[in-house]
C-alpha cells in the first residue's frame, strides 16, 4: 500500500528555444588602474534540456507515463510497452541526460511547466531529506487526478490538515510496526479467500485480481463489503477518469458525483465494520470525534487504502512469476512458509525486491512550497521536482546486479533506509502502509506456496538474462502440488 500514488504527468513538450547551459560561469580577471583584481566568483547556472532532449524526454518518459495511466493502469498499454521495451527507452534517455549535464538536476520544459529532473543520488538524498512543508506531495497535475478519487486524502492535503491526516494514517496503518495489530484477523481473511486461487493447475491474473479486491474490501470495510462489485465498479470508473487529470471536464463532474455515492457507501460499511478493520480503526480514532473531524474525514482515508490494496494483485503475481524463474529462491522459502509465522522475513524480502524491479510508483513528483537550492542554483516556489525512482532503483552504476532478482539484498541491516531503493519512498513522504502492504502480499503468496510449487508462468522470464523493464499484469502461473 502506498501513499505515494505518483506518476510523471508533465506530458508534452515546449518547442521553445533549445538551451543547454554550462553549470557555472566566471568572467576573466578585471583590470583597474593597471591592477588585476581577483576573478569573479563562479555563478552556478541551471542545466536546461535543449529542444532535442526535451522532445526525447517527453516521447520516451512523460508521455508514456501519462498514456500508461497514473491512477488506474491500462493493461493493454502496459502489454504494448512490455513488448516494445519502452522502459529501456526511458532509461537510455535519462542516462544520456545525466552524462550530458554531469549529473546536475536538469530543467525540462513541458506543457504543464518546468520539471526539475534529479539524476544523481546525492540530489535524490536531499529530495527525501527536505520536509514535506517545503517539498510538498500535491503537485498540480497529480492533484488534478487524486482530487477525483480521494479528495480528502493525505496527498491532496498540505499544511496542518495534511499533518493531521498523515498522523491518523500512521496510527491506523501502524506505520512503525512490521506486524499490524490486526495481523491475526487479516491472516484469517487471506486464509479464507486464498483457496479460490489454488483450485487447479493454473493461476491467472483476473482471478488473482478479484480475490485481492475481496480481501482488500474485507480488510478496509469489513466482511459485509466483500462481494460489493458495484462499489468496485464505481471506484474503477473514478480511477480511470482520474487518469485524465480533469482534462475532460464533463466526465470529471460525473466522476465527482459518483465519488459522493461511493463515499456514502463506504461510510455505511464503516459504521458496522468489524473492530479490527481499517475503517473501524479510523472511525474510532480520537481525532475522528474532535473539533476538526469534518475537515479530517477519517473514514474518507479508506479510498486510498482500497486503491493501494488493489495494487497487491500485480505485486503477488510478479513475485510468484520471479520465484518460478528462480527455483532456488523458492525452495529457500519452504521452511518459512510452512512455519506459518507472521513476519515472513525472506518472503517479504522477495516482495520488496519485486517492487524494486517493478515498482507500483515508478516516478516520484513533488512541488516546492518555498525557494529551494540544488547544487547552488536557486529555484522558486512552485517548481515541480521529479525523481525517476525506477531508473535509480535499476541503475547499474549504483546498484549491484541491478537487473537481477536478488531478495537477499533486503535482508542486510539498513536496507530499508537505502535511498538508492525506494519502492515506498523515504523521508516525510514515505508510505505509511508500507509494512501492511508487504505483509498482505507476502501472506497471500505464502498461501499459494504452502501446498504448491510455482513451476512456470507466462510471460517467460529467463534468469540468465537481465530482467525486462516491464512485466505486464496479464500473468499466468503454473502450479504443481507438493
Amino acid at each position: 500500500m502506498t501513499e505515494a500514488t505518483e506518476r510523471t504527468t508533465a506530458a508534452g513538450t515546449d518547442a521553445g528555444t533549445a538551451e543547454t547551459t554550462a553549470e557555472t560561469t566566471a568572467g576573466p580577471p578585471a583590470e583597474t588602474d593597471g591592477q588585476v583584481s581577483a576573478p569573479a566568483l563562479a555563478v552556478p547556472r541551471p542545466a536546461r534540456a535543449g529542444r532535442a532532449e526535451t522532445v526525447r524526454f517527453a516521447a520516451t518518459h512523460t508521455l508514456p507515463a501519462f498514456v500508461r495511466g497514473a491512477f488506474q493502469v491500462r493493461p493493454r498499454v502496459v502489454a504494448a510497452y512490455a513488448a516494445l521495451g519502452q522502459q529501456g527507452w526511458s532509461a537510455a534517455t535519462l542516462r544520456a541526460m545525466r552524462a550530458r549535464h554531469g549529473g546536475a538536476p536538469v530543467e525540462v520544459r513541458g506543457l504543464s511547466g518546468t520539471l526539475l529532473v534529479l539524476l544523481d543520488p546525492a540530489d535524490v538524498r536531499r529530495f527525501y531529506e527536505l520536509p514535506v512543508r517545503t517539498l510538498a506531495m500535491d503537485a498540480p497535475d497529480k492533484y488534478k487526478g487524486l482530487s477525483l478519487l480521494e479528495p480528502t486524502g493525505v496527498i491532496c492535503s498540505h499544511g496542518d490538515t495534511r499533518e493531521e491526516r498523515r498522523r491518523l494514517n500512521d496510527e491506523v496503518l501502524a506505520a512503525d510496526r512490521p506486524v499490524h495489530p490486526s495481523c491475526t484477523e487479516f491472516q484469517a481473511v487471506i486464509a479464507q479467500e486464498a483457496p479460490a486461487l489454488i483450485q487447479g493447475s493454473e493461476l491467472d491474473f483476473p482471478l488473482l485480481r478479484r480475490t485481492v479486491a475481496r480481501i482488500g474490501r474485507r480488510m478496509v470495510l469489513g466482511d459485509a463489503a466483500a462481494g460489493d462489485e458495484e462499489l468496485a465498479r464505481w471506484l474503477l470508473v473514478i480511477r480511470e477518469e482520474a487518469n485524465w487529470m480533469r482534462m475532460r471536464k464533463g466526465r470529471a463532474v460525473a466522476a465527482e458525483a459518483l465519488y459522493r455515492k461511493a463515499a456514502a457507501r463506504v461510510e455505511e460499511y464503516a459504521a458496522r465494520a468489524e473492530p479490527y478493520t481499517l475503517a473501524a480503526l479510523a472511525r474510532s480514532h480520537p481525532a475522528a470525534a474532535g473539533p476538526d473531524a469534518a475537515a479530517l474525514d477519517a473514514v474518507g482515508q479508506a479510498h486510498h487504502w482500497l486503491l493501494a490494496l488493489d495494487a497487491v494483485a500485480p505485486i503477488v503475481a510478479r513475485t510468484l512469476l520471479l520465484l518460478a524463474a528462480y527455483p532456488a529462491e523458492q525452495e529457500a522459502l519452504r521452511a518459512e512458509v510452512d512455519g506459518g509465522g507472521a513476519e515472513l522475513p525472506r518472503l517479504r524480502a522477495c516482495v520488496q525486491e519485486t517492487l524494486r524491479l517493478f515498482p507500483v510508483v515508478p516516478d516520484l513528483v513533488r512541488v516546492t512550497r518555498a525557494e529551494t537550492e540544488w547544487r547552488g542554483v536557486h529555484y522558486p516556489a512552485g517548481t515541480a521536482v521529479l525523481v525517476p525512482a525506477l531508473f535509480h532503483q535499476r541503475d547499474p552504476e549504483h546498484i549491484p546486479a541491478a537487473h537481477q532478482f536478488v531478495p537477499g539484498r533486503w535482508l542486510r541491516p539498513g536496507a530499508a533506509q537505502d535511498i538508492r531503493m525506494a519502492p515506498f519512498s523515504h523521508g516525510g513522504g514515505r508510505c505509511p502502509g508500507e509494512h501492511l502492504g508487504v505483509l498482505t502480499a507476502a501472506e497471500l503468496a505464502a498461501a499459494v506456496l504452502r501446498g504448491h510449487r510455482v513451476t512456470g508462468g507466462r510471460p517467460a522470464v529467463d534468469p540468465c538474462l537481465p530482467l525486462p523493464g516491464i512485466i505486464s499484469a496479464g500473468i499466468r502461473l503454473t502450479l504443481a502440488q507438493r
